[in-house]
């Protein structure tokens, strides 16, 4: 793991847990795997504190656990899941779009506590639905639970790993640690629960629920005639237009769709690799037009199309002069957004009797970026809890303020009293205040947008890997 990555994990697991927390998982992320006693040792915490600290990780799954044949138990971080928490807003974003507000929290409780039984987030849910609305109305347990099944039908969440059953029934001495397994048929059954009722207006019990149905695989192949079965009635299109339809996707030079055979009119696939390729030599292509201008840009198009191109064909193909074109060359070489290749003529490897071919390495210059776009993710969040850190005293006492009005309100005040409060912050504080919500923003929108290109170079180094 990288030190950008690590950086990260650390400023993640500080912002979300807490300092003892984030030194307990940046170790385990440092050493590998370890016993408990030596990472109390190492890091010169307490035992108590490393156990309290490996709960939580262990709970929100950032943390796995082996027992070795000695019966010594050894922790290890699971660093991708720590970078993953930077995608928990669009989670949140992506069920509220697809299931409204039910599944936006049924997602969020889970996020923010790791592992939950699906009674005790039907009822929570439920009671946070209530709250919000107006008086005398409620939020049917059974609303929430229908919308849980649709968010496991669609694998949006899934089923914990639990002790065998087997296991419990051994009258031997207990394990120094559960064994944790589960099938993975049994990943998306959804409980069937008991619970009748209606959301209260304070938090009620948890309780535990046993299992049901299962989520259907999707195709990932198909041909036509499923697909015109499979077409909304809305849509109107005949069977001829959708072939025409299919054969333009088909015969397109990016490949995104794949057809194979031609009895019952073909089978198609999507080729995500492709897609995957194509949107991450864009992400390049755009990078090297912001960071160099646009005719480095011309330059590093051409030597796309051409794989393999000599100096002398690079000024004469992009017509630029011959000076600024090995400039320009060297630059995004220097950048690793190119790579060099000798062919030497003869054994002897000399500079003029050796072919310097210039050539674009997706896979490794997609890993460069993605190194850059965790060290920029580090120092969004580092410039964010600076700007909240040097603003502290003014944050608190307009948090302050607000309790006494909302608590004044309330209490019916009048509009006079109100005012009075509100003046407390003076117009330099709340212009200071607007400027400080402007610029965490900022900071928060441009975390996200990182993210996607994050999210994009990621599933395409994993993709191009598998391939390999």
């Amino acid at each position: 793991m990288t030190q950008a990555e690590i950086k990260l994990c650390s400023l993640l697991l500080q912002e979300h847990f807490g300092e003892i927390v984030e030194k307990i998982g940046v170790h385990l992320i440092r050493t590998g795997s370890q016993p408990l006693r030596v990472i109390a040792h190492d890091t010169g915490t307490s035992l108590d504190q490393v156990k309290k600290a490996l709960c939580v990780l262990v709970q929100h799954n950032l943390v796995s656990y082996q027992v070795h044949k000695r019966g010594v138990v050894e922790y290890e971080a699971q660093c991708s899941r720590v970078l993953r928490m930077l995608r928990y807003p669009r989670y949140i974003y992506t069920t509220k779009t697809l299931y409204s507000d039910t599944g936006e929290l049924i997602v969020e409780e889970l996020l923010l506590n790791g592992k939950l039984t699906m009674s005790a987030v039907v009822k929570k849910v439920a009671d946070r639905l209530t709250e919000t609305m107006e008086d005398g109305k409620t939020m049917d347990y059974a609303e929430v639970s229908n919308t849980f099944v649709r968010l496991a039908d669609t694998h949006f969440v899934q089923r914990c790993p639990s002790v065998p059953t087997t296991e419990n029934s051994d009258p031997g001495p207990p394990p120094p640690a559960p064994t944790l397994v589960i099938n993975e048929k049994d990943m998306y059954l959804v409980p069937k629960l008991s619970l009748i009722g209606k959301g209260k207006r304070r938090r009620s019990s948890d309780e535990d629920a046993a299992g049901e149905p299962k989520a259907k695989r999707p195709k990932y192949t198909t041909d036509n005639k499923e697909i015109f079965r499979s077409l909304p009635v809305g849509y109107n299109i005949s069977k001829q237009v959708l072939d025409q339809y299919l054969t333009l996707l088909a015969d397109d030079p990016l490949e995104f769709v794949g057809k194979s055979g031609d009895s019952g009119g073909g089978m198609y696939v999507i080729n995500l690799h492709k897609a995957l390729a194509s949107l991450a030599t864009a992400t390049l292509e755009s990078v090297v037009q912001e960071r160099f201008g646009s005719r480095c840009a011309r330059i590093f198009r051409l030597v796309l199309q051409k794989k393999h191109i000599e100096q002398k064909q690079v000024e004469d193909f992009a017509m630029i002069p011959a000076k600024e074109a090995k400039d320009m060359l060297y630059k995004m070489l220097s950048e690793n957004f190119m790579s060099l290749q000798e062919i030497p003529k003869t054994p002897d490897h000399a500079p003029s009797r050796t072919f310097y071919l210039y050539t674009v390495n997706i896979l490794s210059a997609a890993r460069m970026l993605l190194h850059r776009c965790y060290k920029s993710i580090a120092n969004l969040i580092e410039r964010r809890q600076f700007e909240t850190k040097e603003n502290k005293r003014l944050l608190e006492k307009s948090q302050r303020v607000e309790a006494i009005i909302a608590s004044m309100q309330a209490t019916g005040a009048e509009e006079a009293q109100l005012q009075e409060i509100e003046e407390m912050i003076t117009a330099p504080e709340r212009q200071q205040l607007e400027t400080l919500k402007r610029n965490v923003n900022k900071l928060d929108a441009s975390e996200i947008q990182v993210d996607e290109t994050i999210f994009l170079l990621e599933s395409y180094i994993e993709c191009t890997m598998k391939r390999q």
